[in-house]
């Protein structure tokens, strides 16, 4: 039976403390030990269903790690306070002084920055690839590398990783393979086509309220409590815990994300292909122009369509700033950055979330100044969206008004 990761969120089922439909929430920092013994123990890691600090674990955060490992198809899953935090202690985990990279050229500006600029200290070196071109990524190993690190779909340029494709080099070179599939819940399965460990930030679509800011790493139950360790893990020890609170928070918005996201796949469709037909530069994996429209097609979990970010390229920083301006204040979204929510988002990502690549290597690798990135919202009435879109590039003449 083909793997559905919403029915295996679904299937989950927990009860609250006075039988609640929802779990309750652990509010506590630290737990009691009805022993010392058992205290040893917890410390130790010998304790199964024991608590002992909340930067390790708690109830609540074991609840979304284990419904978000339930969609990922992985053994379990630990969550944290951001998506960095739980890239950051992955990355650290894997290698240490002498180790290398190789990594997708067009990934979050955050994640570049953290590789290019910080893992340098630590001696940890970095080959930034055309994640697209399997030779290119293959040729770029080393005796030294540990790790091929690229996004599903990449930020912001939209490129579609081959994740089967990574997996074989991975094997055949005994690395570790990490996606972050924070542009494609549900609707990509990267676990299932060999990646050894899934990212995700969840202040993005998971979430999907754009209050929340959060992160996941889905993994072998090995590599958790890898990463867990008291005296060894990067994710202890780096201390970037999710709150209880929030670990609820998300649980409850996790449960209609099958639903959010087959409605940003369908607007971003309907408006990807407008703005296509319209002879705007337009880049979406849904449309059959995509050069790996076919890859993603093969991938994917058919039910939640291609996602609900697209660019647009409008030619200079200048027209799209003046056009994401008129937008906001035709209340056709927000100029903000992140992704996800239920109102559209529009950015500038060479000046915003991507500012951390150096100005070359923006050209070098195709994102060019008047690229506007769309997170496309949850509209009710898409047709009316895109009139009043169009109405806003007429005015600024982006596009010509049309024919009577």
């Amino acid at each position: 039976m083909a793997f559905k990761p919403a029915n295996s969120i679904q299937d989950l089922q927990y009860f609250g403390e006075f039988g609640g439909v929802n779990p309750s929430i652990s509010d506590s920092s630290t737990y009691t030990f009805l022993s010392a013994k058992t205290m040893f123990d917890t410390f130790e890691g010998n304790a199964d269903g024991c608590y002992l600090y909340s930067r390790h674990s708690t109830p609540s955060n074991l609840y979304l790690g284990e419904a978000l490992a339930a969609m990922e198809g992985t053994e379990t899953a630990n969550v944290s306070a951001s998506g960095m935090g739980a890239i950051t202690p992955v990355l650290m985990q894997l290698c240490g002084a002498g180790d290398h990279v190789v990594s997708s050229r067009t990934i979050y500006g955050g994640t570049y920055a953290f590789l290019k600029n910080f893992t340098p200290r630590f001696n940890i070196e970095t080959s930034f690839v055309d994640i697209t071109k399997l030779d290119v990524v293959e040729a770029a190993i080393t005796k030294n590398t540990k790790v091929l690190y690229c996004e599903s779909v990449s930020n912001p340029l939209l490129e579609v990783a081959d994740i089967k494709g990574l997996a074989e080099i991975a094997k055949r070179h005994n690395l570790k393979l990490i996606v972050d599939n924070t542009f494609s819940p549900l609707s990509i399965s990267p676990a299932k086509l060999g990646a050894d460990v899934v990212i995700h930030s969840l202040t993005k679509f998971i979430n999907g309220s754009s209050d929340t800011v959060g992160g996941v790493v889905c993994g072998t139950q090995e590599f958790i409590n890898d990463l867990r360790n008291v005296n060894s893990g990067a994710s202890m020890l780096l201390g970037s815990t999710m709150d209880s609170l929030r670990a609820a928070s998300v649980l409850k918005n996790l449960r209609t994300l099958h639903i959010r996201m087959q409605q940003h796949s369908l607007n971003a469709t309907y408006l990807a292909e407008k703005f296509e037909n319209d002879g705007l530069k337009t880049v979406y994996p849904g449309l059959a122009s995509h050069p790996s429209h076919e890859l993603f097609t093969s991938m994917m979990n058919e039910k939640y369509g291609f996602g609900g970010m697209l660019t647009v390229d409008v030619g200079s920083l200048d027209k799209a700033n003046e056009l994401m301006e008129l937008m906001q204040e035709k209340n056709l979204g927000y100029l903000a950055v992140s992704l996800g929510f239920y109102k559209t988002l529009f950015s500038a990502p060479g000046s915003s979330t991507s500012s951390e690549i150096p100005e070359e290597e923006q050209k070098e690798m195709g994102l060019s100044d008047g690229l506007i990135r769309f997170s496309i919202g949850l509209d009710a009435d898409i047709e009316r969206t895109y009139n009043m879109m169009r109405e806003c590039m007429e005015k600024l003449n982006i596009l010509e008004p049309e024919m009577a």
